[in-house]
């Protein structure tokens, strides 16, 4: 990469090109955002308008990484979750171990952003992503790239790819164990060591570890989750002792790893099974870096209660979208301006945080009965009780809204201010999805 194309790649040229940015102001690099002096509820930057809180940002970094020290494990958070090099950066030098990708495209990312120790949490078998795998590690010496297999359908296919590259090296691979209803992964023990004895037995890739993903099965409730955890992790540490009994590993470091961002305290403490060999546990949490207002946190409070966690200890929501209030077409309605474009849906819909009247600087409360109903493309459907119409909005007005499910928020855009609690913007981040 040359040094032109390094900068843009860390530090891009941003401007009115990208929404979010001030039409009248001039393009900046990333790094120059900050000097601007530009205030969001100033009004010196167009909304609507996706932004992270840094007091927020930097406290979740901290605690997700004083956790997994505290259990003895290590951290591959999810680099899909933001794409962002920035984001990335923070996280590796908050102390996390490597990063987590689910495609070679998002891998290639992180490479490009500083990343040497990566997962892709996920079956690979083409082969354009394989050759793209061996045309990394072969620009990168000192870069490691382990990806899942779950079938000897899959085996097959790489071991084709192997054969018609013989200049290739193995493939460092983890099996995934996979739980039934839900995506990839074996779903019984005789199918996974049956798989781990082909791998072993297999010169086109290298059998280093043991993984699964706990975040489909769970619901937020303590007791459902920590059975569902334990009868997961149970299949995994079997699986485990069973290639490591049997020296199907073919590493001096057995990785075992699980992770999403919604019951993670559940699996973190089963990531190091005693082995013959060394055990490096990896934890793979990605929407934790800003959290939200409504999946996560639902979700995360349940954590809490179970780590013992007071309010405001653990993770805190960092993102927000702001939006305009442009029409108050029938009383109790007010539209704002901002829509599926702008801001995650899938999970669940926004909720209304905040709100500052045009010309205020002090975001204040919002009544209770405020609600998002509906969102179109670039509209969001705001209604309240009747008893609240004397707090209702007026044209002009800001309203702040909380989101549910950070990935499919980042993605819908290119670039985020990173804001002081004043909402001063002291820096930005931009994502590559």
């Amino acid at each position: 990469m040359t040094m032109t194309a390094a900068n843009d790649f860390t530090d891009p040229l941003l401007g009115s090109n990208f929404k979010g940015y001030p039409r009248t102001a001039a393009p900046r690099r990333r790094s120059e955002i900050g000097a601007a002096g530009w205030n969001v509820l100033a009004g010196d930057l167009p909304l609507p308008l996706a932004v992270l809180k840094r007091e927020a940002l930097e406290h979740n970094l901290a605690w997700m990484q004083s956790r997994v020290r505290e259990w003895g494990i290590d951290l591959a958070p999810h680099g899909k979750t933001t794409m962002s090099p920035q984001l990335f950066r923070r996280q590796l030098d908050a102390g996390a171990w490597g990063l987590t990708f689910a495609t070679v495209t998002q891998l290639a990312v992180g490479v490009a952003a500083g990343a040497r120790r990566t997962l892709i949490a996920n079956q690979v078998v083409s082969d354009e992503d394989l050759a793209g795998i061996q045309m990394l590690l072969s620009e990168h010496a000192d870069l490691r790239i382990v990806f899942l297999v779950d079938s000897l359908a899959q085996l097959a296919l790489i071991e084709d790819w192997s054969k018609r590259h013989p200049e290739s090296v193995p493939f460092d691979v983890m099996i995934e164990i996979g739980v039934d209803g839900a995506r990839t992964g074996c779903r019984t023990h005789e199918e996974a060591v049956a798989l781990a004895a082909r791998l072993r037995a297999s010169e086109a890739v290298r059998l280093v570890g043991i993984e699964c993903y706990e975040g489909q099965g769970a619901t937020g409730q303590s007791e459902p989750d920590t059975a569902y955890a334990k009868a997961l992790m149970d299949r995994v540490e079997a699986v485990a002792r069973h290639c490591d009994e049997n020296s199907l590993f073919e590493t001096d470091e057995v990785l075992v790893s699980a992770g999403g961002s919604a019951i993670f305290d559940l699996v973190a403490g089963r990531l190091k099974p005693a082995l013959g060999a060394p055990v490096r546990g990896l934890l793979r949490s990605g929407c934790y870096v800003t959290h939200d207002h409504g999946f996560y946190k639902r979700m995360v409070s349940a954590v809490d209660e179970r780590l013992g966690c007071g309010c405001g200890e653990s993770l805190v929501p960092a993102m927000e979208v702001w939006a305009t209030v442009q029409s108050r077409p029938e009383p109790g309605l007010a539209i704002l301006a901002v829509g599926k474009r702008d801001i995650s849906f899938d999970l669940s819909l926004p909720v209304p945080i905040a709100r500052a009247a045009r010309g205020v600087l002090q975001p204040q409360g919002v009544p209770a009965g405020w609600k998002i109903t509906a969102l179109n493309d670039q509209h969001a459907y705001l209604r309240w009780d009747a008893n609240e119409e004397a707090e209702a909005p007026n044209v002009g007005d800001r309203v702040g809204l909380g989101i549910s499910h950070p990935c499919t928020t980042f993605d819908k855009w290119h670039w985020m201010p990173v804001v002081e609690q004043d909402y001063r913007v002291s820096d930005a981040v931009a994502m590559h999805f």
